[in-house]
């Protein structure tokens, strides 16, 4: 049985209260799947300029340029 069949099974004989919350998580998870293809869409948009950053932010450094 695929996923999508055994989520019908699981949500069939839920009260319309918790199936209707089933559907908003459904919608949530949809956007933040959308969410994350922007994110890396736009790290990919950036990385293409050569850059090269090790996580470490040096405040007095950056002043200085």
């Amino acid at each position: 049985m695929n996923t999508v069949k055994k989520i019908t099974e699981e949500i069939r004989y839920l009260p319309e209260m918790q199936a209707h919350e089933v559907l908003d998580f459904v919608g949530y998870l949809k956007n933040k799947l959308k969410h994350a293809d922007k994110t890396t869409q736009n790290v990919n948009d950036f990385d293409q300029f050569g850059s090269v950053s090790d996580g470490k932010f040096d405040r007095d450094a950056c002043y200085e340029n």
